[in-house]
């Protein structure tokens, strides 16, 4: 195996070397970008998964092929026991935590979520979204409490939280992730200046969402936004590696919008 060293890191991008860094939901989509990202910037990582194992493992193989670390835990974010036991284990696994990032989320709008009633979608998207990130916030802070240099945790919320959208799926998601970004502030200003929480506002990003709407409806999206295009889910990881690299040391409370301006 090759030894750790920066020639992964591009030039001039925020480091992660020496971190330690945790992204739940890591399977697929924005979350498998943030973990292949801060692998690429330095860190060893830990992610988790609910049903898609085959997911991670792609992240650990990148991660070892270029002398990282990396582990993956299979996690249900809303249970309280299994949030308790991931913390035990990347005790025992790292002895530390430096930047958590809670990206785990319940999929509403494909698959089988998608045929869920309204009332249904929102006990889970509070179950998950909602309880689950504020679960696993409390087990961040419970760490990084006992870390001398602290640490950062990272939520996820949704730039339009701050406008709303017509819709019953955006009524859900507007309530759901506007207790991420309310909580999260009041998180913030709980435990500084030990320890930092911002928060994520994707809007129109390329996930499994993107490939089943239909394609006049993208195109409308795309010539609504200032920068004419979709984001990706790099674009988010992107800005994840950022708030958890020392580069935003000075950044708490705050939440980065990853929408190409469609928000402002």
């Amino acid at each position: 195996m090759l030894r750790p060293t920066m020639s992964h890191v591009k030039a001039g991008a925020p480091s992660l070397h020496g971190k330690i860094v945790l992204v739940t939901g890591a399977s697929s989509g924005i979350g498998h970008a943030i973990a292949l990202r801060c692998v690429r910037a330095g860190a060893d990582v830990a992610v988790t998964y609910r049903n898609n194992h085959a997911g991670t493992d792609r992240i650990l193989a990148e991660a070892r092929a270029i002398g990282r670390r990396a582990v993956n835990f299979k996690v249900d974010v809303a249970s309280e026991e299994q949030i308790a036991e991931l913390s035990r284990k990347l005790v025992e696994e790292y002895g530390r935590v430096d930047a958590w990032i809670n990206n785990a989320g319940a999929d509403v709008l494909t698959g089988e979520g998608a045929t869920l009633g309204r009332r249904e979608k929102l006990d889970l998207l509070l179950s998950v979204d909602l309880r689950g990130t504020i679960l696993a916030s409390w087990a961040a802070v419970a760490l990084m409490k006992k870390q001398p240099d602290g640490g950062c945790v990272i939520n996820m919320s949704w730039d339009r939280v701050a406008q709303g959208l017509a819709g019953e799926n955006p009524q859900l998601f507007s309530a759901v992730k506007g207790g991420v970004l309310g909580f999260s502030k009041s998180l913030a200003r709980s435990v500084a200046p030990h320890i930092r929480v911002n928060v994520l506002g994707p809007g129109w990003i390329e996930t499994a969402f993107a490939d089943v709407v239909e394609p006049r409806f993208k195109e409308r999206v795309k010539e609504s936004i200032p920068l004419r295009r979709w984001g990706t889910p790099d674009d988010v990881a992107e800005a994840a590696v950022f708030l958890a690299s020392d580069a935003a040391a000075f950044l708490t409370g705050q939440m980065i919008n990853v929408n190409g301006g469609d928000v402002m």
